[in-house]
């Protein structure tokens, strides 16, 4: 057993479940911390997008009752019906657009100016966000969205196909600008992490199977782990800080970490596009 690949493994997936749900995306994380570690070949790119599971599994468990209700719900109560369709809508562009253009985000867009700037704009969107007045807010529960609110939301997730833009990012700041209260915002954003998560995640294992075997049980098992854990702890404070607090702080920290891409990669430190 490789000791060191198993810390490794443990590193990724503390950074994996503590940056997956916040607004600063976790692609550009994994891929400074993956770098700084030496854990860059096309296995490593599996593992990354695998221990996303775990921490999806940490959004279960928090929203637990919520997701039980609704799944005993489906046979007879509309309002389940409506919120399980709304998430399947808002679902449905990221898979329909990752199939056609996946291939040719990874080849052209994986880029450090690429991952720079959406790490920098995304962070004056959300600047820009904030300032808006909390009259614009028409949505307060995820039950009262349409689906048309959702199809948009998912739309707007779409935008998180570009590294560096963060999935939890576009979904929650984007559905703030369509009208959704913030903890609103946030709360569908973990639900339709569900399926798109878990989808990538399984869609990565069976499409590179062939380069894992049975001896990365072990790593995949820790990545998950820790992943779970940070993840578990992640969403529990993003959901008591919402309450009270706005996101401009992650807003300059994702123009800092931005700075930080093109400093590192201008001066060859570490390989953005890998």
């Amino acid at each position: 057993m490789d000791i060191a690949l198993l810390i490794k493994a443990a590193i990724m997936g503390v950074v994996e479940g503590l940056t997956e749900f916040l607004p600063i995306s976790s692609t550009g994380h994994l891929i400074l911390a993956g770098s700084l570690l030496g854990f860059t070949d096309d296995r490593a790119k599996v593992f990354e997008i695998a221990i996303q599971t775990g921490a999806i599994l940490a959004v279960i468990i928090v929203y637990w009752q919520r997701i039980r209700d609704t799944v005993a719900g489906l046979g007879s109560q509309k309002k389940a019906q409506h919120f399980a369709l709304n998430v399947l809508i808002a679902f449905i562009p990221a898979v329909v657009l990752g199939l056609l253009f996946g291939k040719v985000i990874k080849v052209h867009l994986f880029t450090p100016v690429v991952v720079a700037s959406a790490f920098i704009v995304g962070g004056f969107i959300i600047l820009w966000a904030e300032r808006r007045t909390e009259t614009a807010v028409r949505i307060d529960d995820v039950d009262d969205m349409s689906h048309w609110d959702a199809f948009k939301v998912g739309l707007v997730q779409c935008l998180a196909l570009v590294p560096g833009t963060s999935r939890s990012g576009s979904t929650i700041i984007g559905g703030m600008l369509l009208g959704l209260s913030r903890r609103t915002a946030t709360d569908f954003s973990f639900y339709l992490a569900i399926p798109t998560l878990i989808g990538a995640g399984v869609y990565s294992l069976y499409k590179d199977r062939a380069l894992l075997s049975v001896a990365d049980v072990p790593m995949f098992a820790v990545g998950l782990l820790f992943s779970f854990l940070s993840a578990w702890v992640c969403v529990r404070w993003l959901i008591r800080y919402v309450a009270s607090h706005n996101f401009v702080p992650f807003a300059w920290y994702r123009i800092a970490f931005g700075l930080l891409i093109l400093v590192t990669a201008g001066m060859g430190w570490v390989d953005w596009t890998a």
